[in-house]
């Protein structure tokens, strides 16, 4: 699916999640999606964990995380090792 196409899948709602970017139809923040990647676990294992989710959901996730990462205003970044 088109990176633009699994976007349609993440929402934003004041009223859900205080406003936090979701999985459309559930409680499932994208930022939980991310950190379980993070860790290390495979999407396969995340679908598993958090049974509404579907691979797609996941993949979506990772669209949003692109975008915001192609923000103009990022956040700065210490340099590592000091």
């Amino acid at each position: 699916m088109p990176p633009r196409k699994l976007l349609n899948r993440i929402t934003i709602d004041p009223k859900v999640c205080h406003g936090k970017a979701c999985i459309r139809g559930t409680r499932i923040m994208v930022s939980v999606i991310l950190d379980n990647l993070a860790e290390g676990r495979t999407p396969q294992q995340i679908v598993r964990d958090y049974p509404p989710l579907k691979i797609q959901d996941v993949e979506a996730a990772i669209a949003y995380a692109a975008e915001l990462a192609n923000e103009e205003e990022l956040l700065p970044l210490r340099a590592s090792g000091k």
